[in-house]
């Protein structure tokens, strides 16, 4: 499938996918399939979590001006993919929008079992250990897009 938008989606909207959002956009050239991240329980607009944007800091990334939005039925097309963090948000997301959408959590796109773990609430430690873990997820996403021929430019790894 030629897909011309990946949502990233966790609950709030704070961590964990604009944190995925940021760097998909680092690893990937202008020409890259468009990105965004939503929440599946978003009640009002909020920045990015702080700690989360110090963990992105720390990497050289920033998530600009983001603040947090529910996932809506004009967000997805029929060539949409959309990556949950959980397995839970998939299913809330599958029940929301049809058994059509394309959605996967991020670790079943790439061959993994299990769910990324939330660090809201969490150290900033647990927040680094997060990002780690989308980093090393989204770079596999990016080289299984670009197998699949649906992402040509991939900049060289960091």
């Amino acid at each position: 499938m030629n897909f011309d938008k990946i949502i990233f989606v966790c609950t709030g909207n704070t961590c964990r996918s604009p944190m995925a959002e940021a760097i998909y956009i680092s690893m990937t050239t202008a020409e890259r399939i468009p990105c965004i991240s939503r929440g599946t329980v978003v009640l009002f607009p909020e920045p990015t979590n702080p700690k989360a944007d110090t963990v992105l800091a720390n990497h050289n990334l920033v998530s600009e001006h983001h603040e947090s939005c529910q996932l809506s039925e004009e967000d997805i097309t029929e060539n949409t993919l959309v990556l949950t963090m959980t397995e839970r948000q998939k299913n809330q997301v599958l029940e929301t929008f049809g058994e059509e959408t394309c959605v996967y959590t991020i670790k079943e796109f790439n061959g993994e079992t299990g769910d990324v773990v939330d660090p809201y609430g969490g150290t900033i430690v647990e927040y680094e250990e997060c990002y780690n873990d989308l980093a090393k997820l989204i770079r596999k996403t990016v080289y299984k897009l670009e197998e699949d021929g649906i992402e040509k430019n991939v900049e060289e790894e960091q």
